[in-house]
């Protein structure tokens, strides 16, 4: 094989899988429905589906490998330990006392002492609460338990021979939380008044089943009903398992302090830490105040500083006590046994507290928030787009290291200022007074939260809350790009400090011989150093108290990416806490004088530093506490004050709920992209009801509000963005001069204002509880649901009204397919044509409801009450009605203006415009209907038409004809001039006095013909629209089908027509070849398939056969009117004379001529003239009969009212006939004559002669001339 072979072998493109067009763009289109999350807006908070957190906190499990450090620490290091898993144990008894629902209230209760099924009952009972009883008398025990070991480690810090010891800045911390633990759980036996009633209701249970014969279980049973029934009970244990032990007060002063520093110096992260602080310094100082010893006495000896408490204690008025629990911490202080409110001015003064005003400090938190967003997003688009690879330098994670823990400090401020307005309003319910919309009888926890906040608070909550819930997410984003930097910072921090700073303490430890100094530096160095590769620098001279080299002590510090853990930190900031005097916060000895001011104060910075560090180790989790809002959504508290009245509060109570909807209902454009954000304080309680809570009923009942108050959340912001598009299309489609006059007259219409729905419009992917839901496809389904009402509305409205209401319907048609329009682009909605055709009923049956309306309206009511007025060439109604109503019509419904034109007063102007147009029929109206019901129904209408006019020739009037032919005399001469046209005149009306005295004349018969008439007139007037509306559209289409109108050439005297005609074809040639890009067939021809092809040719084809370019429909409607005429009443007898029947009245034409005569008679005083009762639609009848069979000309030559007119023309006399004036009558005989000329004119237009077929024959009929009698001869 050739190394070409070889190549093309291995080139070779292996057989590609054929894949049929229509399946390929199913799967492309397929993708549309997939989640894309980078191509929305980020108008949300964190949420994931699943989330996850690393725990490095061993809780000094691996204390015992720091064998190098002071014994002393690892040991409070283990007491450390066990309290803590106190603290965690005690937490989970807090839980089940917050959480608990009481379950006596659902228990069947015993009626009688006779009952029969009372012991069944009993037993029951105790089966149901015998696991929860269990639980609280492990309760009441962990609590007495935990009190003594409390009191036995006071007891022990407290001994005379430790009490120099150094207790650490932790340690103490962690005496805090137990002291804040101990109050919590007292406040929560004192709150739940359902677990004393479980418990009576199981000890009445166990007490009647005999179950405590056990003197052991009986008292077991007796201190447990005292344990709950008593209240403060754990706060009275604990105080008085202090004062057993001397001088805990001083070691409570220390913890009180230690608060007050760390409050003042901000030591603290978490929200929750910093309520912590002010509650152990309320309650410590309670606990501290006895008999023998006043906190006014210990202040006195500068133990304690009361006034700097009594500031903190009056900004921080109420603080969160245990979920929707409140304490105003003051109220422990005015428990106190040498309570002096003298000595508390801040907290005694009637100001308001701080707390309850955020509207001050929303400036500020803008600006911060503003500022921090700003840097953030620079660090985050310099590394996304930064291609430097080189390493990263301290400088660089420093930077990074500030920014989050700046990140996290402004979280947990903002968190903390919505916490504090949301407790204190809590705790400071409104009134009526002081709100006028609450309700007298408004529950206590509705007035704290409904009622309580004005509309300026629930924006500011609202914006502080998504300036939480955005910048949680933005640093969450972040998470990889702050950990590595964090953990570098951290890293090379502690090296740096241990390696290099601590080598002149140490060198002047080991100069001045001070072992113990040098023993507590040797000591952080060996819990922390991590020397480069493993081994420490041989004979360090700082070791020995010497002075470095002249050259220097190397000394190289490695840079990486791991942090140190939890006990080692511990173990690092006890030992240097040891070293360092922080008297002010209670410790008695320390080796500051050993060391330089310089060193002490870089020490001092190190421990503030570090502080923080453990924080930012974990990232993620205190970025979740920093954050965390859940504490808005529990109730539980106020659900136990409700004393079983409620199971669970509605939505219009919950905080989530009711910012949301604030929002919605004040429709405020600045805070729609912010309407999410509460919605995600669901997830967070949601996530702290399974995490903190454990309780599964908690999440269910989240959940359950969560799924209503989304469908709310849907319902209502669908039908606001619909409303708002709606008005913006009818102020779009207003005229704008009308909209001017309204304004000269006050009457002012505005604009919408601008609201941002595009963002939210934009949202595929909204976190709800672990649940990602398409915002914009569940929008996008109730718009289509109020398009197609909308639609539905405006056919009702039509089908409830006569035939007026059609323009009014195309308008609001319009109207609805612009709001379409202005939404296609933002929402997935249906095709319009196809809602329509929904709404319209058009997709189960042939024919809409619109075109069944029209063809009932016109056969119904239009036919037979409207009167047609050819010099205004309208239809109107007629003021007297000859035929009864018989249309039943639908009440029209009363939707919202939302459903018809966007608002009250577009509603009112359109209804302003469209009023004149209820008043007649005319072309505005049949355009209208020819738009809205197309060739299909046009079809339909005219079908119909053409059986209500056979129906009437062939029926009703041909019946009245045949009468009025017997009426008429058999032959009616026209007189000579001789007589007078008042004889004339008068000789007819004698004639013609049957057919004048038919008493069905006026009515019947006449509205028969008007029927005809307007059925005719109908007809005309919808061609003539729709004439129009094909012209326009062939007018429109020109350019795309190749028709180019000729361009204007001038001939003047001595051009050359040839030349000119050559420069006509040349300058046609030229725009053809300019305008060959826009001819839609060739260009689909030559780039589309064959089966585009022959589609666009098909629409060219039907785009150009029109009706208007050679068809009539006017035409076939009349010679279709033609074949009813075959009875031999309508064309009378054969003339005698085999030409024309002059004299004789056999003919319709003559029956006309005396319907005329009638007509044309005057009105009296108090009657209704023909016109005003029929209209023109009389007239067009009689003339089209005459027309179709073919009598015009005999009518013309031989009608009884125009020889009257002929006569008086020659004569001009004048008379009274039948009581009336001649005149008159003359008068409008002219008027009729003109009308009828101008109809036999319309008709001849289009019953034209000429298209008889080439071949016809003409039969042509020779008569003899007449002889006059004097020449005739008898031959």
């Amino acid at each position: 094989m050739t190394l070409a072979e070889r190549a093309r072998r291995t080139m070779s493109v292996p057989a590609v899988e054929k894949v049929e067009l229509s399946e390929a763009l199913g799967k492309v289109n397929s993708l549309g429905g997939l989640l894309h999350c980078g191509s929305s807006p980020s108008i949300e908070g964190m949420s994931l589906t699943v989330q996850y957190q690393v725990n490095f906190d061993t809780n000094f499990e691996d204390r015992n490998a720091y064998v190098t450090g002071v014994a002393r620490y690892i040991e409070e290091a283990t007491v450390h330990a066990d309290m803590n898993k106190l603290i965690e144990e005690a937490q989970e008894y807090a839980v089940m006392l917050y959480t608990w629902r009481s379950c006596s209230r659902g228990l069947p209760q015993i009626q009688s002492n006779n009952q029969p099924n009372r012991e069944e009952i009993y037993t029951k009972i105790v089966e149901v609460l015998e696991p929860m009883m269990s639980k609280l008398k492990d309760f009441m025990k962990f609590t007495t338990n935990s009190i003594h070991k409390f009191g036995e480690e006071i007891k022990r810090l407290c001994h005379p021979a430790r009490k120099n010891d150094f207790i650490s800045e932790a340690y103490l911390l962690t005496i805090g939380k137990f002291i804040n633990t101990f109050a919590e759980l007292n406040e929560l036996t004192n709150m739940k008044a359902s677990v004393q009633n479980d418990y009576a209701a199981y000890r009445r249970a166990t007490q009647f089943l005999r179950l405590m014969l056990d003197p052991q279980a009986l008292a077991e049973s007796q201190n447990l009903s005292l344990f709950l029934a008593t209240q403060n009970k754990i706060r009275d244990l604990l105080k008085q398992a202090l004062e057993t032990t001397p001088g805990y007060e001083e070691l409570l002063a220390d913890v009180v302090n230690i608060s007050l520093h760390m409050y003042e110096n901000k030591l603290f992260l978490e929200p929750g830490e910093k309520n912590m602080l002010i509650k152990v310094m309320a309650f410590g100082l309670f606990l501290m105040d006895n008999k023998e010893n006043s906190i006014y006495k210990m202040e006195s000896k500068k133990r304690l500083n009361l006034s700097k408490i009594d500031k903190i204690l009056k900004q921080m008025d109420v603080v969160p006590l245990y979920g929707d629990m409140q304490m105003k911490p003051y109220f422990y202080i005015t428990k106190s046994l040498n309570f002096d409110s003298s000595r508390w001015s801040h907290c005694e003064s009637s100001q308001p507290s701080p707390q309850s005003q955020i509207l001050s400090s929303l400036e500020s938190l803008r600006e911060s928030h503003t500022e921090y967003v700003s840097e953030l997003a620079r660090r985050s688009n310099e590394k996304m787009t930064s291609s430097d690879k080189s390493p990263v330098t301290d400088a660089e994670n420093k930077e990074m290291y500030d920014l989050a823990l700046r990140g996290l400090t402004l979280l947990s401020s903002w968190t903390q200022r919505v916490m504090e307005l949301y407790c204190w309003k809590l705790l400071n319910p409104t009134d009526t007074h002081t709100t006028p919309d609450c309700p007298k009888d408004a529950e206590e926890y509705e007035r704290s939260t409904r009622y309580n906040y004005s509309s300026e608070e629930k924006f500011a909550v609202v914006e502080v809350i998504a300036m939480i819930k955005g910048l949680q997410l933005l640093m969450a984003r972040m998470e990889p790009e702050f950990l590595p930097a964090i953990r570098r910072h951290i890293y090379s921090s502690l090296q740096d400090f241990a390696q290099i700073f601590l080598r002149e303490p140490l060198r002047r430890a080991a100069k001045k011989k001070n072992d113990l100094l040098k023993m507590v530096i040797l000591s952080v160095r060996d819990s922390c150093i991590d020397w480069k590769d493993g081994v420490e620098p041989e004979s360090d001279p700082a070791i020995k108290g010497k002075k470095d080299p002249e050259t220097g002590f190397p000394i190289s510090v490695p840079r990486k990416c791991v942090a140190p853990s939890a006990t080692q930190l511990y173990m690092v900031r006890t030992m240097l806490e040891s070293i360092t005097d922080r008297s002010t916060v209670g410790v008695k000895r320390s080796v500051k004088k050993e060391l330089e001011s310089q060193q002490v104060t870089a020490i001092n910075q190190f421990l503030k530093q570090s502080f923080y560090w453990n924080y930012l180790l974990n990232f993620n989790k205190s970025l979740h506490a920093c954050g965390d809002l859940s504490q808005l959504w529990f109730r539980e508290y106020f659900l136990e004050m409700t004393m079983g009245k409620r199971i669970q509060f509605p939505i219009e109570m919950s905080m989530p709920w009711i910012l949301t909807d604030h929002v919605l209902d004040t429709k405020e454009p600045s805070m729609m992209e912010y309407i999410l954000y509460p919605l995600d304080l669901y997830n967070d309680s949601a996530q702290y009801a399974i995490m903190k809570f454990h309780r599964q009923f908690l999440y269910d009942e989240v959940e359950a509000e969560v799924n209503l108050c989304f469908d709310q959340f849907v319902y209502k912001l669908s039908e606001q963005m619909f409303a708002y598009y709606k008005h913006l299309a009818g102020s779009i489609m207003l005229d704008k001069s009308f909209r001017a006059e309204s304004a000269k007259k006050g009457h002012k219409i505005p604009y919408p204002v601008a609201n941002r729905y595009h963002t939210l419009l934009k949202q595929q992917h909204v976190q709800v509880l672990g649940r990602s839901i398409d915002l914009k496809h569940l929008i996008g389904q109730r718009i289509n649901a109020s398009l197609l009402k909308s639609l539905d509305i405006a056919i009702s409205r039509f089908e409830a009204g006569d035939l007026t209401g059609i323009v009014e319907l195309e308008k609001l048609i319009e109207v609805n397919k612009l709001t379409y329009k202005l939404m296609k682009d933002l929402l997935p909605l249906d095709d319009f044509d196809s809602m329509l055709n929904e709404a319209n009923n058009k997709v189960t049956g042939p024919f809409g409801r619109i075109t069944l309306h029209v063809f009932w309206e016109i056969n119904y009511d239009f036919l037979q009450h409207y009167c047609y007025n050819a010099a205004t060439n309208r239809f109107i109604k007629a003021t007297f009605l000859i035929a009864p109503e018989q249309c039943d019509r639908e009440k029209a419904p009363s939707p919202s203006h939302a459903f018809l034109w966007g608002t009250k007063a577009l509603t009112t102007a359109y209804s302003s415009i469209f009023k004149p147009f209820h008043g007649f029929i005319g072309p505005p109206h049949f355009r209208s209907l020819c738009r809205l019901i197309g060739y299909h129904g046009i079809a339909l209408v005219v079908e119909e038409l053409l059986k209500v006019v056979e129906n009437i020739l062939k029926g009703t009037l041909l019946d009245y004809v045949q009468a009025l032919m017997t009426l008429m005399p058999e032959k009616c001469k026209l007189p000579r001039y001789d007589y007078g046209s008042p004889g004339i005149a008068q000789f007819y009306s004698e004639m013609l006095s049957d057919i004048i005295q038919y008493p069905d004349l006026r009515t019947d018969v006449f509205q028969s013909f008007r029927e005809i008439g307007n059925a005719i007139l109908l007809t005309l007037l919808m061609e003539q629209a729709l004439t129009q509306e094909e012209m326009c559209d062939l007018k429109q289409a020109a350019p795309f089908q190749n028709v180019i109108p000729k361009p204007f050439i001038p001939i003047k005297e001595g051009d050359d027509r040839k030349q000119k005609e050559k420069e006509l074809r040349e300058a046609l040639q030229a725009l053809e070849t300019k305008y060959a890009s826009q001819q839609i067939v060739p260009v689909i021809g030559r780039c589309g398939n064959a089966q585009q092809s022959d589609l666009v040719a098909s629409c060219d084809l039907l785009t150009r056969e029109r009706l208007c370019c050679g068809l009539s429909m006017f035409e076939v409607v009349l010679n279709k009117i033609k074949t009813f005429l075959e009875d031999k009443t309508w064309h009378g007898q054969h003339p005698k004379n085999d030409v024309i029947n002059i004299d004789e009245c056999t003919e319709f034409h003559r029956l006309w001529s005396a319907l005329q005569f009638v007509y044309c008679m005057p009105i009296r005083e108090n009657e209704y003239s023909i016109e005003e009762l029929f209209g023109e639609g009389l007239n067009w009848a009689g003339c089209a009969l005459i027309v179709l069979l073919s009598q015009q000309r005999r009518f013309e030559a031989l009608d009884f009212c125009y020889h009257v007119l002929k006569v008086n023309r020659v004569d001009q006399k004048q008379g009274t006939i039948m009581g009336h004036q001649l005149s008159s009558l003359v008068g409008r005989i002219r008027w009729f004559q003109v009308l009828n000329t101008q109809i036999f004119d319309i008709f001849k237009k289009y019953l034209n002669a000429s298209e008889l077929p080439e071949n016809a024959v003409e039969n042509i009929t020779c008569f003899t001339p007449p002889i006059h009698p004097s020449c005739a001869t008898p031959i």
